[in-house]
């Protein structure tokens, strides 16, 4: 078993507890968090050993799980990689692209593995459907989540919108061709609705919104590709496919049958995949340890973290041109 600690202990930082607690791939170790109180009422609480110091806590694990607000991401991976332990962090991978880049770099030289937490790749809804998305060539996605001040320390593109910006740059294999993107500050310091249009070099858009003050919460995306019509609900996990097939000569009287312009008839069949439930984030930190004893590249590596906060910051930039 993989010997686990956890840096943080905020609502996010508990679940990981609890979770690699439960874990048979991991041993708990402990956590470190810098709040006394915080750290004593945790420790009490669920019986996890609290540890006095950052540094403490690294030299007891092989894998540390950064669960802190960003601004702290890249010291704790920093030190976590310098004393030869594989690290999780939780998204975004780190505040800046740079440091980003840093902690790719000293990973690969240190020959560490580090994968980050972008749970919606484990949401049961998109794993069922991965594999029929081919070659999308218009993707929607909206992100509406009510007001929570947790999180407005920062834009709402990387409160929000990186879970699906990472999802987009998963399935479309071809490198950022332009981006688009303007943002509104309604209660907060930064912008808590976002709308961004990301073009490809190989054709494809997506068309991004997200909202942090919404009425209702909801997390759907679309993908639209050659005979295919692909939706996923990441919130009430659920997937449609609707895919299009050269009709038959005599189709039966409930088939639905479009025909266009050039007379091309095509029948439309309509799919709901099995999703089978799943603890997301217990899935992730598991293919972590898959990861590490088999010497793999995690399901969302360093790299592809370091690419989603690259295009996230991209749609900052364009904030900050309209100001």
């Amino acid at each position: 078993m993989l010997k686990a600690g956890v840096l943080g202990a905020g609502h996010l930082g508990k679940i990981h507890l609890k979770l690699l607690q439960q874990s048979e791939r991991y041993e708990l170790v402990g956590f470190y968090d810098p709040s006394i109180e915080n750290a004593k009422k945790v420790s009490e609480e669920f019986g996890y050993h609290s540890f006095n110091s950052v540094e403490e806590l690294i030299a007891s694990v092989d894998v540390v799980d950064i669960v802190t607000p960003t601004l702290s991401h890249f010291e704790c991976a920093k030190m976590a990689i310098d004393k030869g332990c594989h690290i999780f962090i939780e998204k975004p991978i780190t505040n800046t692209v740079l440091e980003a880049e840093a902690i790719r770099t000293l990973a690969s030289q240190k020959h560490i593995r580090g994968q980050v937490g972008h749970v919606e790749r484990f949401n049961p809804a998109f794993t069922a459907v991965k594999e029929m998305i081919g070659t999308p060539m218009f993707i929607e996605t909206h992100r509406l989540a009510e007001f929570n001040p947790r999180g407005t320390d920062v834009p709402v593109v990387l409160d929000l919108m990186i879970h699906d910006i990472d999802i987009i740059l998963s399935v479309v294999q071809s490198p950022v061709k332009n981006v688009h993107a303007s943002g509104v500050s309604v209660i907060s310091e930064t912008p808590d609705i976002a709308n961004a249009r990301i073009e490809f070099e190989n054709g494809c858009v997506a068309n991004l919104t997200a909202s942090r003050i919404s009425m209702k919460n909801m997390r759907k995306s679309r993908f639209f590709q050659r005979d295919a019509y692909i939706s996923v609900d990441f919130l009430d996990k659920k997937s449609e496919v609707v895919r299009m097939k050269d009709a038959p000569e005599s189709p039966d009287e409930f088939a639905m049958i479009l025909q266009n312009a050039e007379g091309v008839r095509k029948q439309i069949y309509f799919d709901n995949p099995e999703v089978t439930p799943n603890n997301a984030i217990l899935d992730e930190l598991e293919s972590f340890a898959d990861a590490i004893e088999n010497d793999t590249t995690p399901v969302v590596s360093l790299e592809q973290g370091t690419n989603a906060l690259r295009v996230a910051q991209q749609i900052i930039d364009c904030f900050d041109k309209e100001n």
